[in-house]
């Protein structure tokens, strides 16, 4: 069962790439409009599932030095944004905001998207609920994502098939993460007690560094409400899952 859930998490996380195309159908200002409450809605379920699901599970299982674990998840993401200059596009590209650096975004992507399959694996090893709200969790984060991706390679010069098959192609680094995590099996199992509370850092990074700060760009004060009661509908939608 946990093999049949993880693939099928993975999967369903790898086909969201294929909805950046739903940026060709709307005006840049729409699309706007539209992605900054998927960020607050990304920003609120990684929070939520963060606090939580994964450090209280990583609590259980490793104790007060799961909170070390997080700390260093934190800084792992921080600097494998410096390395790999990694970064989540939640802007259209125009000519105001050009994407200069999408290959290093797919190179990015990559990596990220296979330490997605890894998180979503560990999670399930777990348990399945754990491995039910991670996944969910991660799927709001790359809606907003995969749309900014996919207007990144446009702008970069990229036909619009190829955009979306180069995009999808980085998407499924996530089931090779996965994959690798499921053959370990149980030899992983130790270590998944540990990667549960690094991705939990790594949550709360991409969340208070990468989201947030793209809302605050926002100053009308009944926009900013907006985004706030979305951001709250977020940890609300990952607090419902500890109850089913």
């Amino acid at each position: 069962m946990v093999w049949i859930y993880t693939l099928l998490s993975v999967l369903i996380v790898s086909l969201v790439s294929l909805l950046g195309a739903v940026g060709l159908y709307f005006s840049t200002k729409k699309l706007e409009k539209i992605l900054i409450y998927l960020v607050s809605l990304a920003a609120g379920t990684l929070l939520g599932g963060a606090f939580l699901h994964l450090i209280p599970e990583a609590m259980d299982n490793v104790g007060d030095e799961a909170l070390i674990y997080v700390l260093v998840g934190f800084l792992f993401f921080f600097v494998l944004e410096k390395i790999v200059h990694w970064r989540h596009c939640h802007k259209v590209a125009c000519d105001a905001h050009p994407h200069a650096f999408s290959y290093v975004i797919l190179v990015g992507d990559t990596i990220h998207n296979f330490i997605d399959g890894v998180v979503i694996a560990a999670s399930f090893m777990m348990s399945i609920p754990l491995g039910v709200s991670t996944t969910i969790a991660v799927i709001f984060h790359e809606i907003p994502q995969e749309i900014g991706d996919f207007g990144s390679l446009i702008y970069a010069g990229f036909s619009k098939s190829k955009a979306l098959l180069f995009n999808f192609l980085s998407a499924l680094a996530a089931v090779l993460g996965a994959v690798i995590v499921l053959i370990i099996g149980n030899g992983f199992l130790e270590i998944s007690k540990y990667m549960i509370p690094i991705a939990a850092g790594g949550f709360i990074y991409i969340a208070a560094v990468d989201l947030l700060p793209e809302m605050h760009k926002i100053n009308e004060i009944k926009k900013s409400f907006k985004q706030l009661l979305v951001v709250v509908l977020g940890i609300i939608i990952m607090w419902l899952l500890l109850r089913i």
